[in-house]
């Protein structure tokens, strides 16, 4: 019995010290201490060999520092260990961004909202990865569903308005690029982009005359 209770104390001990080592890791990688932050996710690791978040937690110091192999190493590992880790999948598509593979960029874009519809960093890295491609439909798809939960985010709608432009949804676009306005009237690129919209809706009404 003694033995029961101390294999769970030291399974207690353990589990406590992976997250403490965990949490450093994400506070010194948020503020730029790479060398702290790879100690502890290594550490991290090392508690806990079956969980993804320390790999994710390498692979995004390793791309902060531009070691892109280090990185696509790291996060495959966690979505090896995760096949659900959203977080994986968006740092294999910011790899691939980094390395202009557009199409295994978007790719991977897409796999991490299918897991997780509220990742803003996947929705915007997905809308710079469609410009280049030229290929929106997806995008705007994931844009609507997000605002549908966020209503009043300005990047994502300024983001949406310009796909709506690039579809020739002028009408849709000149709403949104409106209440981005609303939100922020000092909002240059909306106003200068509305402004775009109004010219071109004018002519499309002038050739419906």
């Amino acid at each position: 019995m003694d033995m029961i209770h101390s294999n769970i104390s030291e399974q207690e001990n353990t589990t406590q010290r992976y997250e403490v080592l965990r949490e450093l890791g994400d506070c010194y990688a948020s503020v730029g201490s790479c060398e702290q932050a790879q100690r502890c996710y290594e550490k991290a690791a090392l508690l806990g060999p079956d969980e993804a978040d320390p790999y994710v937690g390498l692979g995004v110091v390793a791309l902060e520092q531009g070691l892109l192999d280090d990185a696509e190493i790291a996060f495959r590992v966690a979505c090896r260990l995760d096949s659900a880790s959203s977080k994986a999948y968006a740092g294999l598509a910011m790899v691939a961004q980094e390395r202009s593979d557009y199409k295994q960029s978007f790719d991977m874009y897409l796999r991490c909202l299918e897991l997780d519809t509220d990742n803003l960093t996947a929705l915007l890295g997905l809308f710079q990865t469609s410009c280049k491609m030229g290929s929106f439909a997806q995008v705007i798809h994931y844009l609507e569903v997000y605002l549908d939960m966020h209503p009043g985010d300005g990047s994502v709608m300024f983001s949406l308005a310009a796909l709506y432009v690039k579809e020739g949804r002028l009408a849709e676009a000149e709403t949104l690029l409106r209440d981005v306005l609303t939100l922020n009237p000092d909002n240059v690129d909306a106003a200068d982009l509305l402004e775009e919209v109004e010219h071109g809706l004018a002519g499309q009404r002038q050739a419906g005359e």
